[in-house]
């Protein structure tokens, strides 16, 4: 089996909300591998990610806020380390601290809709994976998992930016049911709440779900991957031109924008022409 059809047999909610928004970004990402140009935005989510992750490393009682923003400041030092070009999405020095400045008032706010100090995490960024019966490998990372002491596991999901508008928070829980889906199906526990919280504009969208919803998700994902193996089979990965086509990194690869669609990598090609 080639290395690109190993990838289109597992899938991660970010790369099956790639699917449904554009089957072209999908293929790109997925198949091609194309990589994406670095942000300030998706950095700050980064490291902000880290610093709320690793403050529950410190004992009860001594998560404070001042040790987040030394945690963010430790992870930014890191990124440099790791790769030193990402200062250089930036004009100078001044617009870095502006930035670091965002990213410390992100902390704050998760202070104030969460105390640390009266949480104790059961996970924290854990890797779950579970393969369906059709030989799909779902897999993913979730922020943190709190139980009960009934044992009843709620799903918590960091977002740096806004919640989303009214009627769109369906669609935002996708991931989390992924989640809690293959929690589910990996231990034998259903997760019974899901937990958004959005930093960007400190508002908490909490969820209670049931077997019925993982049931439904479940085939939900299933209908995507029948689609992604039929797209790959045929070789027609098409373009869904919408409003997010803004944010895209391969315009100039999209026949929607003029660009020259790019030929599909040879392994590919060939497992189509099979």
């Amino acid at each position: 089996m080639s290395e690109a059809l190993k990838r289109i047999n597992s899938l991660s909610p970010s790369r099956a909300n790639d699917f449904k928004t554009c089957p072209l970004l999908y293929r790109y990402k997925t198949i091609d591998r194309l990589p994406e140009p670095p942000s300030t935005d998706a950095l700050r989510g980064t490291i902000v990610h880290e610093a709320l992750e690793r403050i529950y490393d410190l004992p009860q009682g001594t998560r404070a806020i001042e040790h987040a923003h030394n945690l963010m400041d430790a992870a930014w030092a890191n990124a440099i380390i790791e790769d030193a070009s990402v200062v250089d999405l930036f004009a100078d020095q001044e617009q870095i601290d502006i930035w670091l400045s965002s990213g410390r008032e992100l902390i704050n706010r998760y202070f104030q809709m969460e105390d640390p100090n009266n949480l104790e995490p059961a996970e924290r960024e854990v890797h779950v994976e579970f393969e369906l019966s059709n030989g799909l490998l779902l897999h993913g990372y979730v922020d943190r998992l709190d139980q009960a002491v009934t044992g009843e596991l709620r799903i918590v999901d960091y977002k740096t930016g806004k919640s989303p508008k009214a009627g769109y928070e369906e669609k935002a829980f996708f991931q989390l049911k992924f989640y809690a889906l293959v929690i589910w199906r990996s231990r034998g526990v259903l997760p019974k709440v899901l937990k958004l919280i959005y930093l960007g504009n400190s508002e908490t969208l909490p969820k209670e779900i049931d077997e019925s919803d993982l049931l439904a998700v479940e085939r939900s994902i299933s209908a995507i991957w029948l689609a992604i193996r039929k797209n790959h089979l045929s070789g027609n990965w098409p373009a869904t031109p919408s409003r997010l086509c803004d944010w895209c990194s391969f315009k100039q690869f999209c026949p929607e924008f003029g660009g020259t669609l790019l030929p599909l990598p040879l392994e590919a090609t060939s497992e189509t022409l099979s």
